[in-house]
């Protein structure tokens, strides 16, 4: 590293057009020029610490374009909870909406690379993990729209029952993120809740992980991540050895999904921060062969997130190919020049967690209160079920994208300025331009 001084000559002999050699330095006229990056890093080591933004930030636009593609998948899901679609006479419709909620495991991926490669950024930068800081980030990340989400459902439920729960062992389990645990064992609560399960399964991950990338190195969080692949396979087995009629609480239970977890962490161990070089028809293609993935999993072999029945060899290679769909999708956008992604797009995978949060709650009260309202209210105004259904839906997008937009910009917005004192690799919020 450079000291101050060294780099003040350097910056004075870059400007000259001189270049500098350990025995003086000496005149390349039009031919030596020192890229201001490496003068831009030079300067960010000498200033390492807690706040700063440098060229060591980590921020890639293709991967938000990802991650509003995987809440689309969720919410195409759950549109079918208030949107009867017909297998029959919409067989695709009703596939296309089935698979949905694999966009949660692409979530908990993408989640899992970039905490895993900031941690291991971190590491190199400054020397070492800070897991005081990771935590503190993590909270004023996640909890404060959480914890407003759901306990102020469950103060709307006493004015909109059906909104909330009134249940206070949901409660207890939701605000300690055992909520994924509660539904496993006592049922779905409300459409406007269900979604903050994925929440819970995260934080649980994240108790261990850094922990483990801070005091036992790469080789340890491999190996984890490893056994807990392998425990996944051995939970999904289990299940398809003892099946239920209904809904198991397979989709919820934390063992199967710390596979997807565990792979986010492993890519980004195996790419050590490089990126995935492909052209755009082979990132088209990409996507084609994840889709396929999927579909043969429902399909063929079953695996779907609500009462899956698959046998055991068909569950062992369903979910497999929901994890390959998931690492190939991942794979084909990572590394995707930024002119191919729209800024619109990128932004609208910034604000993707008040999407995820919020859009159960506007189809509910869509669907189920300001539909049927406007039905009492004016008699004679009918439009063709498909028609009225389809604009209804892209009401509930329009309002759900308004919504999380405010959230992010008046709500989480000064969390997120208060999150970078704590910051060593500034990423996504911190070094994202708005739109």
């Amino acid at each position: 590293m450079l000291r101050h001084c060294d780099l003040t000559r350097e910056r004075r002999i870059y400007d000259l057009g001189f270049k500098w050699t350990d025995v003086g330095f000496r005149w390349r006229k039009g031919t030596y020029r020192r890229p201001r990056e490496w003068m831009v890093e030079q300067e960010s080591q000498m200033r390492v610490g807690p706040g700063t933004t440098s060229s060591t930030a980590y921020y890639r636009p293709e991967l938000d374009a990802l991650r509003f593609f995987a809440f689309m998948c969720v919410f195409s899901f759950h549109r079918m909870d208030y949107v009867p679609t017909d297998p029959l006479h919409h067989p695709w419709l009703f596939r296309i909406g089935t698979i949905g909620p694999f966009g949660v495991p692409v979530f908990f991926l993408l989640s899992a690379f970039l905490i895993t490669e900031l941690l291991l950024r971190e590491r190199e930068r400054t020397g070492r993990i800070h897991i005081k800081a990771f935590y503190i980030r993590r909270i004023l990340r996640i909890w404060p729209l959480y914890f407003v989400a759901f306990f102020g459902l469950a103060l709307l439920n006493h004015f909109v029952p059906g909104v909330g729960t009134a249940d206070p062992l949901a409660w207890l389990a939701f605000t300690f993120f055992g909520g994924n645990w509660y539904i496993l064992y006592h049922g779905w609560i409300a459409g406007s809740v269900d979604p903050l399960w994925s929440i819970s399964v995260e934080e649980q991950f994240y108790i261990v992980i850094p922990v483990l990338a801070a005091f036992a190195g790469r080789k340890a969080v491999a190996i984890v991540s490893y056994l807990l692949l392998a425990l996944a396979y051995l939970t999904v087995l289990l299940y398809a050895l003892h099946p239920t009629s209904g809904d198991n609480g397979e989709w919820t239970n934390s063992f199967v999904q710390f596979q997807f977890f565990s792979a986010g962490t492993l890519i980004a161990l195996l790419l050590r921060g490089r990126l995935v070089r492909l052209s755009i028809p082979m990132r088209v293609l990409g996507f084609l062969l994840g889709f396929s993935c999927w579909f043969t999993a429902l399909l063929r072999f079953k695996v779907q997130s609500w009462e899956p029945h698959p046998t055991p060899v068909g569950a062992l290679l369903g979910w497999l190919l929901v994890l390959t769909g998931a690492v190939i999708f991942f794979l084909s956008s990572l590394g995707t020049p930024s002119r191919f992604i729209p800024r619109w797009l990128a932004y609208l995978g910034r604000i993707s967690y008040g999407l995820y949060i919020v859009h159960s709650l506007i189809f509910f009260l869509t669907f189920e209160k300001a539909v049927p309202y406007l039905r009492r209210l004016f008699p004679g105004l009918a439009l063709p079920t498909t028609i009225r259904d389809h604009v209804w839906t892209l009401i509930v997008l329009m309002l759900s994208i308004a919504i999380a937009s405010l959230s992010f910009h008046y709500f989480e917005r000064p969390f997120l300025r208060l999150k970078k004192r704590f910051t060593f690799v500034a990423a996504r919020e911190e070094v994202a331009p708005s739109i």
